[in-house]
């Protein structure tokens, strides 16, 4: 709930001002139930990643990008609880979400040819999503790559946004598009991560599109520096948005769309996600 400010306005309008981000916050979640259902009949052909899948190697120059079709993978390659959503209304207690845009203040991280950078493109969604978690009453924080702050932070959850590379891949199975959700491998949380990741791949992919590459998980997104930065009570996860070159469009071009994939997962977590 939005923090009110005191002064002359009445208690009914107050207590109006207040329902309106809980309102949005209901509209997210029912907008996602309707989109993970979508996804569940096979709409988009979207399945989810197993809990603590084991880091595999990071797809290499003899391996890429078939063609701009984007594979579904089989029905029994992830395993994963489906998240269930309740529309309640949030606690009174103000949720405090991290967002961490990946390489901000540190490198250019992945770079394209052209010269666009995956800071740029991190950036561009981590404020998108901090807006909009702001605009629903939620306590919103942006953060560096190596942000000060994230020693021993504390928060109700921790996202840190990155994109993938701008290389080609041109044997790649599946071909190098989509994006993928991790959480630390020896978590101190882990059933919070559990439903964090699960809710971040089912909703990011019921409002994308977009596929779960799952086999391009590295050991450099399970045991991601800021994972052992952060309180360990506090539950993070990575997020790839996708694959600068074969999902550029996406990334660049619809950034709201993006960055609402990541609100939707975030809002399903703390408002009721499934255990």
């Amino acid at each position: 709930m939005a923090h009110r400010r005191g002064g002359h306005a009445s208690s009914i309008h107050e207590e109006a001002v207040d329902t309106v981000p809980i309102a949005l916050r209901l509209v997210v979640i029912v907008s996602c139930i309707a989109a993970i259902g979508a996804t569940a009949h096979g709409l988009w052909g979207t399945q989810l990643p197993a809990r603590g899948i084991a880091p595999e190697t990071t797809l290499s120059p003899d391996l890429s990008l078939a063609s701009s079709t984007r594979l579904a993978p089989s029905p029994d390659q992830f395993v994963t609880p489906p998240v269930t959503l309740s529309a309640n209304l949030p606690s009174p207690a103000v949720p405090h979400i991290g967002i961490v845009a990946g390489h901000r203040e540190n490198d250019m991280g992945a770079v394209c040819p052209d010269g666009l950078t995956e800071a740029e493109i991190n950036l561009d969604i981590a404020q998108r999503v901090v807006h909009t978690l702001q605009a629903l009453g939620y306590q919103a924080t942006l953060l560096a790559e190596f942000d000060a702050r994230l020693t021993d932070y504390r928060a109700d959850a921790l996202i840190s946004i990155h994109a993938d590379s701008c290389e080609a891949f041109p044997n790649a199975q599946p071909p190098a598009s989509g994006f993928k959700v991790a959480s630390v491998e020896d978590s101190l949380a882990p059933e919070a991560e559990k439903r964090l990741v699960a809710c971040l791949a089912q909703c990011y992919a019921a409002r994308t599109g977009m596929y779960f590459h799952a086999n391009s998980i590295t050991y450099d997104m399970t045991r991601y520096h800021t994972f052992y930065e952060i309180d360990g009570r506090t539950p993070a996860a990575i997020i790839e948005t996708g694959f600068m070159l074969n999902d550029r469009a996406i990334l660049t071009q619809r950034a709201d769309l993006v960055a609402q994939g990541i609100v939707d997962g975030i809002i399903c977590f703390i408002e009721g996600g499934g255990e």
